[in-house]
């Protein structure tokens, strides 16, 4: 049985891997409301980082929704992605989704990111 959880070591924690990931970013995979930037890692473990600005997500319940749900999504799919870091950024409009439509959003951005990146 796989650890679910969500430590320390699957997140990008300080700004040099943020501009890591933004500098060279050789991935990059579209959803609705949300981009991806993502370059390989040498860890062989997924990391994220995620980018939910004031001017894109209005009101601090609406990005805390959706960082549980890119958190979760990330939780469960972690052995299944490559080793990459990733940064998901928000746009504007991504919070009238519903917590449904996010979550299938995220499973094909990281379908497409496994294809892309393997």
């Amino acid at each position: 049985m796989f650890d679910q959880g969500f430590p320390r070591q699957l997140r990008l924690l300080n700004a040099g891997d943020y501009k890591h990931v933004f500098d060279h970013a050789p991935f990059k995979v579209h959803g609705k409301g949300m981009l991806a930037l993502a370059r390989p890692n040498t860890l062989g473990h997924p990391r994220i980082g995620l980018i939910f600005s004031k001017k894109n997500v209005r009101r601090a319940v609406d990005r805390n929704r959706l960082k549980r749900l890119v958190r979760e999504s990330i939780r469960h799919r972690q052995h299944q992605l490559p080793g990459v870091d990733i940064v998901l950024l928000a746009r504007r409009g991504v919070n009238e989704l519903d917590n449904a439509t996010v979550s299938r959003q995220l499973h094909g951005m990281w379908r497409r990111l496994e294809k892309s990146a393997r």
